[in-house]
This record gives structure tokens, sequence and C-alpha cells, in this order.
């Protein structure tokens, strides 16, 4: 029996580089219901307008929409529900302190299916750009597709 490639649900935050700069990076559990895996292997899952925040110790996703599962009966999750992220406590005590910095946030970056088949999330420790940064972005972003063109004979 052949097992199924679950490596090609990779839900990204497109958002994500455009609005912030992207400081330090971690890839973290999710606590899950079953149904909620379960949409996430369809690739039903969006991180726009998400962001992570602290609720005591514990660091938890925000705003992360994931969609009732079709097949789900009464047991069916709320799609917007606060999902709890697992990382280790020297990793939380480090974004913790970070984030009391001003103009620090933790934003979730990529929503991925590891290949034990666990769903995890890259979250980014981020720092919000302002307008003009977002069009230096979009200048060198166009610069370089052009010289790729120009490197490939378009």
């Amino acid at each position: 029996m052949e097992k199924k490639n679950n490596n090609a649900i990779n839900i990204k935050n497109k958002r994500a580089e455009h609005e912030y700069f992207l400081m330090d990076r971690l890839t973290a559990g999710i606590a899950l219901t079953g149904t909620e895996i379960k949409s996430i292997r369809n690739g039903k899952a969006s991180l726009a307008e998400s962001y992570c925040t602290f609720k005591g110790d514990e660091l938890f996703v925000v705003g992360m929409h994931i969609a009732e599962y079709d097949k789900g009966t009464y047991n069916n999750h709320d799609p917007k529900r606060d999902r709890k992220l697992l990382l280790t406590a020297r990793e939380l005590r480090k974004f913790k302190t970070k984030v009391q910095e001003k103009g620090f946030t933790i934003i979730p970056v990529l929503l991925f299916i590891n290949e034990k088949g666990l769903a995890k999330l890259d979250i980014a420790l981020a720092r919000g750009k302002h307008y003009y940064d977002k069009r230096e972005t979009l200048k060198t972003k166009d610069s370089k597709r052009d010289v790729e063109k120009q490197l490939k004979g378009y």
C-alpha cells in the first residue's frame, strides 16, 4: 500500500511579506480537532487577517479560518476559533520578550503538513512596514523580474 504525499498542502499568508518585515521564523505545531485537520488536508484554510497572541503563558493563533468539514456532523468545529500553538517554554519566552517591545507582532506565514502527517505553522516575528517601505519592496521585486526576463532572453 502506497503512502499518499501530504506535503502538497502549503497554505501561504501572501500579504505577510508585503505588509511586514519578517525577523525571526519558527515552526510550531497546532492543537486541532479531527474535522479541522481533514479540512486542512483538503486545502480549505486561510491565513489572511490572522495573527498570534499570548493568553497567559500560551501562544494562540487568532483569525485563522479553517472551513467546516463538508462530511462533518454535529461534531464539526467553529471555523474561526482560537487555536493553541505548541512550542517549547524557551521559544515562548523568547517570543514573549520580543513582542513586548514596541512595534513587534507575531504572524503566521505558512501552514503545511509535514512528512509525519501533522499540521505545522511557520510563524514569524514581524514589524509593520510603512507605505514608502512597501513601495521600495515593489520596486526591487519589479527590477529582479526584469533582470530575470533579460537573462532568459524574452
